[in-house]
């Protein structure tokens, strides 16, 4: 579907018509309330609609890795990095909450990874770290699904992070005013109601406003452009015996008032 406003009281969401959809500073529409001076469309039931991804097509998803100690410790890995491991994920790799993961027909070493993503929604180069969170319009939860041995295949990430459809992304946008204290909420995981991760987000080694000064040092950022966090440790690849997902499994990621996104596992057809 297209644009919607989301009722919590009644779990229901109106359609939003714009004249004009090209929106260049999202933080700015967000906080002067823009969606009050858009016209109302049809309302819809939760269970009447599909999501999206929170950004269908971001122009830049920027992904943190080794960002918790307790991931760091279970790798083994970037004990001793100075600064934050990054990497990319393209946007057609993305899935919307109640979508399936697709786990590929080339290996079968799929790996959870629950996280924040952090929406931008102004632009901004060299941001300050005291001016971050005027560049932010709001957060999702994210399960940055990983194919283990192809990200190993070498010392970059990239060809294990982007197969299609592994990157769940949602339910909502959940503007700051709405989280009452972010770095307190939990990035919680669940695969078949087993829970297999759960960590404050205080406990990031690079937190959000360096991420987002040491990503714009680099390259400009615009609004929709996704920065994902990193996960906490209990991942998969990091128990004895192994944890994959498959297909037929339920993954939940929860993070306290931003949500919780669910995906199923399916194999690639």
């Amino acid at each position: 579907m297209g644009k919607l406003a989301g009722d919590n009281k009644d779990n229901s969401v109106i359609e939003l018509l714009a004249e004009n959809n090209s929106l260049t500073d999202l933080k700015s529409a967000l906080t002067n309330n823009i969606l009050n001076q858009l016209i109302e469309g049809q309302t819809y039931s939760l269970s009447d609609i599909s999501f999206l991804p929170t950004i269908p097509k971001p122009t830049k998803i920027i992904c943190v890795g080794l960002n918790y100690k307790s991931h760091r410790d279970e790798t083994g890995l970037g004990k001793d990095s100075s600064y934050p491991v990054i990497f990319s994920r393209f946007a057609d790799t993305l899935v919307a909450h109640n979508e399936p993961i697709i786990q590929p027909l080339a290996s079968t070493k799929l790996d959870y990874e629950g996280e924040l993503a952090v929406v931008i929604g102004k632009s901004g180069r060299a941001i300050a770290e005291q001016d971050a969170f005027e560049h932010i319009a709001g957060y999702s939860c994210f399960n940055e699904a990983s194919i283990r041995d192809w990200q190993r295949h070498a010392s970059q990430y990239i060809p294990g992070k982007n197969f299609p459809s592994t990157g769940g992304f949602g339910p909502y946008l959940v503007t700051p005013n709405e989280i009452k204290n972010l770095e307190d909420q939990h990035v919680a995981t669940t695969l078949n109601n087993e829970i297999v991760q759960d960590q404050p987000i205080s406990d990031l080694i690079f937190p959000i406003p360096y991420l987002i000064n040491y990503i714009s040092s680099f390259t400009q950022l615009h609004p929709g452009d996704v920065i994902v966090t990193g996960t906490p440790g209990g991942v998969g690849a990091a128990r004895k015996p192994p944890l994959w997902m498959k297909p037929g499994d339920k993954v939940e990621v929860s993070i306290g008032q931003v949500g919780t996104l669910i995906n199923t596992v399916k194999t690639e057809s």
